[in-house]
């Protein structure tokens, strides 16, 4: 039987530590783990930590870490997701299922044809929401790193900034992604809901994008992610 596994927001040893308030909440009031409960922590260093609960009150929980293991390691072939922003539950699939397929960093786009409008306060807030969302299917996944989130940005300044050995544009006239040579990094760009404008496709070749498409349907903004991570990773990473 799995042990309970969860992601701490600090600096992880052997030894005795007091949890952060979020996670000791949960473990005594949503899970009711009680003293004695073993558990497995991760803080994201690439490092797993197997202990105990040796202290659990309503606010407090500490734990004993007794044994340090190797995480899962990354995929081989990092990856740079640059999301056009969508309303809701499709960018939270798009960051959850992302995640659970092994992307390195993501970025949410402001494109011409994106819906969302965030200002500094609501950006703050969408982002602390989204890494939360990888930090989730970290656990579930059983991810030792999480991928990093990133401040939204202007698709413009992304494509500019961008650092990737193959920089690729989902387009559905295009070559398939299948026919591009192996890369030792790589950087996905899709659209929004609306997709790309044509300004915003010549603007991707003028940085070093290439388009590729994945085959003969256009596929939703929540959905391409998943089909072009997993494609590559088949071809290029660790599946």
């Amino acid at each position: 039987m799995s042990l309970p596994r969860f992601f701490v927001a600090a600096p992880l040893a052997l030894g005795l530590h007091d949890l952060p308030e979020a996670q000791a909440h949960y473990l005594s009031r949503v899970l009711r783990l009680n003293v004695g409960a073993k558990v497995q922590l991760f803080d994201g260093s690439g490092q797993e930590y197997r202990g105990e609960l040796t202290g659990v009150t309503k606010k407090t929980v500490q734990v004993s870490l007794q044994e340090c293991l190797e995480g899962l390691p990354e995929s081989s072939l990092p990856i740079h997701l640059g999301q056009g922003l969508s309303r809701g539950e499709r960018m939270d699939w798009a960051i959850q299922k992302a995640t659970e397929l092994g992307v390195a960093e993501i970025t949410p786009l402001f494109t011409e044809r994106c819906e969302v409008r965030l200002n500094d306060e609501r950006a703050q807030k969408r982002l602390e929401h989204w890494q939360q969302i990888a930090i989730s299917a970290c656990e579930q996944c059983g991810r030792s790193k999480v991928p990093v989130i990133h401040s939204p940005q202007s698709v413009k300044d992304w494509q500019a900034d961008v650092k990737a050995d193959l920089k690729l544009l989902l387009h559905p006239v295009a070559q398939p992604l299948t026919e591009h040579a192996t890369p030792s990094t790589l950087a996905f760009l899709i659209g929004p809901e609306g997709g790309l404008t044509e300004d915003e496709v010549t603007q991707a070749s003028q940085f070093g994008f290439q388009p590729a498409r994945l085959g003969p349907r256009v596929l939703r903004t929540e959905t391409a992610p998943v089909v072009a991570l997993s494609v590559a990773q088949q071809l290029w990473g660790d599946f």
